[in-house]
């Protein structure tokens, strides 16, 4: 694939403007066409040159690009299938959406996406060769799309089928925001009251002579080593975190960690049905755009985002290519509750097995956000508690020294 490259152009509008502007394309011939495309009868065009010195422009490899969320491919694919809807030519609509796009990371990848659609490429074809940005599910369904005649058709369902999958973290992270905060604020009370506090009642515990009592030595201890232990533990997270985002991905993690998640006391559940939502949402989302039932199962397992789901559905496929049902090999699976199974099966015999997905899905986005309520309400006496022990427990300790003072008087 040629290199793409940036050109200046001056050209007139539609009305007779003079207009001038950048474009990214293969050649001067693509950068005509699209013009041509937007309207813009070209007047010259000229290769731009990357500068040196201070004309230079200054790239940090993608460290403070701004990432493309859920989000804005909900918003894209929606705009996407209004403008096709209309009757706008597919180059067309991808033009007026890398100009609009306010995430630049979207804007050039659709560009790029323009561009190779323009080359002689299939928009789904495009669309895959930017995998960090657009999903395995994002291009099988627009591939069925294409084939089907139904484009419009497809990239509503993934905006509606994103849109949930929106609603669904945001109610996860709703969940998670107050313990995270909270144990924040008791990590940052601690540090303050190890480096800050603790050296001046130790110092007057030195004045006042005697044994200290266990608790009170361990916290002058903690803070008498604070100089090396606080680096160390940076350190130590900085490491935990490269090996969390090396490994969090692999087999061999995935399948011990994301089965120990399920069997968290409180979380446990929460996640169970979270793993539900997302298969029987991205299935029946599937299996409405017309994607074959085999190659549909290959994609929702791994977006399902748990291995025993994604397990799972490794058994259906081989029970579909054998000509059985779908329920079946579901049935053995320990995460699948009865009636999920039991609703598959009957949307199998009668044929409307999209329909019973998606009354599926939605019953486990509301059983998560009751749940998520739920937790909320627990998790807050239990993080008060948590922060009182931890923040108490310090001051009685330091204290401790002094009531034996007064005792002995």
């Amino acid at each position: 694939m040629a290199a793409t490259l940036t050109f200046a152009y001056t050209g007139r509008d539609s009305s007779g403007k003079v207009v001038k502007g950048r474009v990214d394309a293969a050649g001067e011939a693509s950068v005509v066409s699209r013009l041509r495309t937007m309207g813009i009868a070209p007047i010259s065009i000229e290769q731009v040159t990357g500068g040196t010195g201070l004309q230079r422009e200054i790239s940090f490899g993608g460290l403070f690009d701004k990432k493309v969320s859920i989000k804005d491919l909900a918003v894209m694919s929606r705009q996407l299938a209004t403008m096709i809807s209309a009757g706008l030519p597919l180059l067309k609509a991808l033009t007026i959406l890398a100009d609009q796009s306010e995430n630049p990371k979207l804007a050039s990848t659709l560009d790029e996406v323009r561009s190779g659609v323009e080359e002689g490429s299939t928009f789904s074809d495009s669309l895959a060769k930017h995998p960090r940005i657009f999903p395995p599910i994002f291009v099988n369904l627009v591939r069925a799309g294409e084939v089907g005649g139904f484009l419009e058709t497809s990239l509503d369902s993934i905006a509606k089928n994103y849109d949930k999958e929106v609603e669904l973290k945001a109610t996860i992270k709703s969940a998670l925001t107050y313990p995270v905060v909270v144990l924040i604020m008791a990590l940052l009370a601690v540090v303050g009251m190890i480096l800050f506090i603790v050296p001046v009642f130790d110092d007057l515990f030195k004045d006042l002579g005697g044994e200290l009592p266990l608790p009170t030595r361990i916290l002058v201890v903690i803070s008498q080593n604070m100089v090396w232990l606080g680096p160390l533990v940076i350190v130590a997270i900085i490491v935990g975190t490269i090996w969390w985002r090396a490994n969090r991905h692999t087999p061999k993690f995935r399948s011990v960690w994301e089965p120990a998640l399920l069997k968290m006391p409180v979380f446990g559940e929460l996640f169970k049905k979270i793993a539900i939502a997302r298969f029987t949402r991205n299935f029946g989302t599937m299996i409405g755009a017309g994607v074959p039932i085999l190659q549909a199962l290959s994609i929702v397992g791994s977006t399902s985002g748990n291995w025993q789901v994604e397990q799972a559905v490794q058994s259906v496929q081989d029970s579909v290519r054998q000509g059985r049902s779908i329920a079946a090999p579901l049935a053995t699976e320990p995460i699948f509750p009865t009636m999920v199974t039991q609703m598959i099966a009957v949307g199998e015999d009668s044929g409307a097995l999209e329909t019973m997905l998606e009354k599926i899905s939605d019953f486990y986005d509301s059983e998560v956000q009751s749940t998520t309520e739920a937790l909320t309400s627990l998790i807050e006496p239990l993080m008060i508690a948590f922060l009182g022990v931890i923040l108490g427990g310090m001051i009685v300790a330091l204290y401790l020294p002094i009531f034996d003072v007064f005792n002995q008087i």
